[in-house]
C-alpha cells in the first residue's frame, strides 16, 4: 500500500487549491506591470480559503492580501512601486508558491520565487539598455579542496575574449549564504550594471569573476539555522583556500586579466561580505580593493577571524563597508567598523536605506563600482 511522504501531501494538496483547466491557466496574466508602476497578481485557486502576495523591497518583505472573485480568481493590484528588479512568492492557505504566470525565476537554494522588473524611464543601471554588452561565461572546474566539481559565472567587458590583447582588471564578486553561483547575475543584474556604468564612462572595464561560494558544503545542511561557530568559521577558511589556490589561479591562466594586486578587488553581501573581509584583510598583499555589503560578521569575530595591522593595510586603496540602516547586520557591521576604527586601519563607510535585500545590493554595486580600479 502507497503511503505519501508529507511533503507529497503538501504538493498534492497546493495542485488541489490551484487547479484550473488549461485554457483559464494560460489567459490568467501575472504578474501584470501597469504604466504607473502598480502590479497586479493574480491566481486561480477556487478551493483555497486565503491567499496573499510577498513582496521584495528596499525595506525587507511586504504582504499584499488577495481578494477572491466568484470565479475562484484571487488577485490584487500594488500601488505604484519605484523603479526595481521585485522578487515575490504566493502564499496560498499558508502554502508559499511560485506564481504560475511568472517567467523569471529566483535562483536560491532554499527559497525560490518569481522575479519581475518595474522598468524607470529613464532606464535604471540594473536595466539592459541600447549599450554594447559583455558576455557572460557559466563554467565549471574540479575543486580539489572540496573534491567535487564547482561552477563560477565570469563577466567578459563589452569586446572582451579570451584572446584579447588587452588585460583588464578583475573583480571577484561573492553572492550570500543560500545564494546559488548566478546569483549576482539573476538577482544583482550585475552584467548590464557593468554594461551600462562602462558605457557612460563611470567605471572602468573590468571582468567580474561569480564564483561558488561555499567552503564547507555542509553548513547548507543547516538550512536558515544559522550560528557563529566551528563550522561557520571552516566554511569562510576553506573558501580562502579555494579562492586563492583555486579560483585565482584559473582565472588568471585562462582569462586576460592583469594579476596584480592592485588589479584585484573583492566584494560580496552578506556571507560573502564576511568572506570579502576575512580573504581580503587576512591577505592585504593579494587585493587592493576589498568592499563588503551587509556582511555577514558577528559580534566577537572581527578579533578572532582577522589578525591584519594597520601597517599592513597601507596598499589598501578601497576598504568599503556598506549595509542598510534597517539590515538586521546593522549593529554588527557599526562594531566591525569601530573595531577598523581602534586599529586605525582607514575605511570608507556607507549607510543606505533599506534592510538585508537585493534592492538594496544592486545599488551598492552601483555606488562602489566606479571606485574600483582608479
Amino acid at each position: 500500500m502507497f503511503t505519501a511522504k508529507p511533503k507529497y501531501i503538501k504538493h498534492m494538496l497546493l495542485a488541489l487549491l490551484c487547479w484550473a483547466p488549461m485554457s483559464t491557466a494560460q489567459s490568467i496574466k501575472s504578474p501584470e506591470i501597469h504604466g504607473d508602476g502598480s502590479v497586479s497578481f493574480r491566481l486561480h485557486a477556487p478551493f483555497a480559503k486565503s491567499a496573499a502576495v510577498d513582496l521584495e523591497r528596499v525595506s525587507g518583505t511586504s504582504t499584499l492580501s488577495m481578494s477572491e472573485e466568484a470565479s475562484g480568481l484571487w488577485s490584487v493590484t500594488s500601488a505604484p512601486l519605484p523603479p526595481d528588479v521585485y522578487s515575490y512568492r504566493i502564499s496560498v492557505d499558508g502554502l508559499e508558491i511560485i506564481d504560475p504566470g511568472v517567467r523569471e525565476f529566483v535562483p536560491n537554494l532554499f527559497e525560490q520565487g518569481g522575479i519581475f522588473t518595474v522598468p524607470g524611464s529613464p532606464a535604471e543601471a540594473w536595466e539592459m539598455t541600447d549599450v554594447p554588452h559583455g558576455s557572460i561565461c557559466h563554467r565549471f572546474y574540479q575543486s580539489k579542496l572540496l573534491a567535487r566539481e564547482n561552477d563560477i559565472f565570469i563577466y567578459m567587458p563589452p569586446k572582451a575574449d579570451n584572446r584579447s590583447a588587452t588585460r583588464y582588471p578583475v573583480l571577484y564578486l561573492l553572492h550570500g549564504y543560500s545564494d546559488m553561483a548566478d546569483a549576482w547575475i539573476v538577482m544583482g543584474r550585475a552584467n548590464f550594471i557593468l554594461d551600462n556604468l562602462i558605457a557612460q564612462g563611470k567605471a572602468k572595464p573590468m571582468i567580474v569573476v561569480m564564483p561558488l561560494g561555499y567552503g564547507a558544503p555542509k553548513l547548507l545542511e543547516r538550512g536558515w539555522h544559522l550560528e557563529h561557530d566551528e563550522l561557520w568559521r571552516s566554511n569562510i577558511e576553506h573558501f580562502s583556500d579555494i579562492l586563492l589556490n583555486e579560483v585565482i589561479p584559473l582565472i588568471e591562466h585562462d582569462y586576460p586579466v592583469q594579476p596584480q594586486s592592485n588589479s584585484r578587488a573583492l566584494a560580496g553581501l552578506s556571507m560573502g561580505g564576511a568572506e570579502s573581509l576575512y580573504v581580503g584583510l587576512n591577505h592585504p598583499d593579494q587585493f587592493t580593493w576589498i568592499a563588503s555589503m551587509s556582511a555577514a560578521i558577528f559580534d566577537d569575530s572581527a578579533a578572532s577571524f582577522i589578525k591584519v595591522e594597520q601597517n599592513q593595510t597601507a596598499k589598501i586603496k578601497l576598504l568599503w563597508i556598506a549595509c542598510g540602516k534597517e539590515d538586521h547586520l546593522i549593529k554588527s557591521n557599526r562594531q566591525f567598523i569601530s573595531w577598523l576604527a581602534s586599529k586605525k586601519i582607514k575605511f570608507q563607510s556607507v549607510e543606505t536605506e533599506g534592510a538585508h535585500t537585493w534592492p538594496v545590493w544592486r545599488r551598492n554595486l552601483i555606488a562602489l563600482a566606479p571606485l574600483l580600479f582608479r
